[in-house]
């Protein structure tokens, strides 16, 4: 089914085995992709499930459910501090091919970007976007902004890593036999957490671990970090 187009709807849009598509869909299929009657297309829910649908009219048919298995074993959180200009836009898109659930963007000390509401829709729209492209089950979830602190007492995993550049700690890989259902990673800004940051998350139980011996740019380090991830989960 990978060749035919993806498009994600909402659960309110089933109607039995009816499909209402939204303006912005009739348009997407009818007009930029010229699709035809009877033209097929899957149908996603961004919550597990996929349906193959076809076009009827301006408006889809349910013709039967489909099994996704595209999904990675665990729940993986990425606490990811705001980098400047449009950073976050490449680690949104990257991380969702990757298999993360959801994304917490971090206020730290040394964050500089102050985002808008305007720039969180556009990081949920990239993330969908990106979730129909890689054939993923689930649309990950974007949450709003909040302070370093507030982050870090929220969190309730029992498994929490925080990646440090500098420091003598354990390589990511060598805690992953550890990786259970729910995982949570925190990444920091340019130039690094401070010292009171790393401070709070140790206290908090955040386990500090290491990506290597070499200093990975901001927009780097989700990736590789989700990706060692991914691997250790996926053999």
């Amino acid at each position: 089914m990978s060749q035919l187009q993806r498009i994600t709807i909402n659960p309110s849009q089933l109607q039995e085995s009816q499909l209402l598509l939204t303006p912005q869909q009739q348009h997407y299929l009818l007009r930029v992709l010229r699709s035809r009657d009877g033209d097929k297309f899957i149908a996603m829910d961004g919550i597990s499930k996929w349906w193959l649908a076809q076009l009827i009219g301006e408006q889809g048919q349910i013709l039967e459910p489909l099994e996704v298995t595209t999904e990675l074993p665990v729940s993986i959180t990425l606490m990811v501090a705001l980098p400047k200009g449009n950073g976050c836009d490449d680690i949104v898109r990257c991380s969702t091919e990757l298999g993360v659930t959801c994304i917490l963007p971090i206020l730290s000390d040394r964050t500089l970007l102050k985002p808008s509401p305007q720039k969180l829709e556009r990081w949920r729209r990239i993330a969908l976007e990106a979730a129909e492209q890689s054939e993923r089950a689930f649309v990950p979830t974007i949450l709003e902004p909040v302070a370093f602190r507030t982050a870090i007492n929220e969190c309730a995993s029992i498994h929490r890593y925080i990646c440090e550049a500098r420091g003598n700690y354990p390589h990511l890989t060598t805690v992953s036999n550890k990786f259970s259902s729910e995982i949570i990673i925190a990444i920091g800004p340019e130039g690094g957490w401070t010292d009171q940051e790393l401070e709070i998350a140790l206290e908090s139980g955040f386990q500090p671990i290491s990506l290597g011996r070499r200093i990975l740019r901001a927009v780097t380090a989700p990736i590789v970090a989700l990706s060692l991830i991914a691997a250790a989960c996926e053999v």
